[in-house]
């Protein structure tokens, strides 16, 4: 087989076996190909032929055409998960990009909103219109149980238990989760049901959030609602429904400093994941501190 015949092999094996969404699918052949390209260049027609050498190689061009550390990383993985891969499949016997670093880039801490915009983002003074009444109970939704986009898009009325107050989700690797839902959110999802009939275009639709043509609403509608609403509300601030579920988190930890209990919320599979949240919380943190702590408190008789 070709290079780029196992390359569409792996893709294959991680949307039909693995269930990997069709973005992470898609940024995997995104970054496997370039690798491919550069081994071609090489006249390296087997990837058997790859050694430690010429994955520092691939990297150390990457950086020089300007690509930042987390990049290549994400490169160096998509490379070291092929590899398993194909260790797996027996085409190779070693995994050339297991010791290859990238270099390390400042990670960016995720934007969020603090607990006053959110509560104005939520006003809920007009809910006459049955897509306003929807994208309020999509907003509620994920603010309440820290849903990735391509989570809410996936739901279907039996994911949902109103009387419960808990939600099934499917995440990344079909990984299943059972979350609680918060009152706020369970209210508006009972106004969504109600309307939800007047949109519903054929009885045997099941998802939980329609179009206003009947259909599964769209992960572009969702984020173009949102930041509508964002502006009709006077938010100063671009806001994504990725926004939301980094502040439910954020929100949550400010309350519970409960790490783990987070993480599972989440469905992060690794705890660093969960822990960049933990720097977003210091500053709340330290005016605790100052405010609680003997020795930190200023007296009123210093100048």
């Amino acid at each position: 087989m070709s290079l780029n015949q196992h390359l569409s092999s792996f893709i294959q094996m991680l949307t039909n076996e693995k269930f990997y969404s069709p973005h992470t699918c898609k940024n995997y052949q995104k970054d496997l190909q370039l690798f491919a390209d550069y081994l071609q260049s090489l006249h390296i027609t087997d990837w058997q032929q790859v050694d430690y050498r010429t994955v520092s190689a691939f990297a150390a061009q990457r950086f020089r055409q300007g690509k930042k550390g987390n990049t290549i990383q994400r490169e160096l993985s998509s490379i070291r998960s092929f590899y398993r891969y194909l260790l797996r499949q027996q085409v190779v016997s070693h995994n050339p990009a297991i010791d290859v670093k990238a270099p390390k880039t400042e990670k960016k801490l995720p934007k969020t909103c603090d607990s006053e915009q959110i509560e104005q983002l939520l006003k809920s003074s007009s809910t006459d219109h049955p897509l306003r009444i929807r994208d309020l109970a999509i907003f509620e939704l994920i603010y309440s149980s820290g849903l990735r986009l391509a989570e809410v898009v996936s739901l279907n009325l039996d994911d949902i238990d109103l009387q419960q107050r808990q939600l099934v989700v499917t995440g990344k690797g079909n990984k299943t989760r059972y979350l609680p839902v918060g009152k706020k959110a369970i209210e508006a999802l009972r106004l969504w049901l109600k309307a939800r009939r007047g949109l519903l275009k054929h009885q045997d639709e099941t998802a939980l959030f329609l179009s206003q043509q009947g259909q599964r609403l769209s992960a572009r509608s969702i984020q173009k609602r949102l930041n509508n609403l964002s502006k009709q509300q006077s938010l100063p601030i671009h806001l994504s429904p990725h926004m939301l579920r980094h502040s439910f988190a954020t929100h949550l930890l400010e309350s519970s400093s409960d790490l783990r209990a987070v993480q599972e919320l989440l469905g992060h599979a690794d705890i660093s994941t969960t822990q960049i949240y933990t720097h977003l919380d210091f500053q709340h943190l330290a005016q605790v501190y100052d405010q609680a702590h003997p020795r930190a408190k200023k007296r009123s008789n210093e100048s």
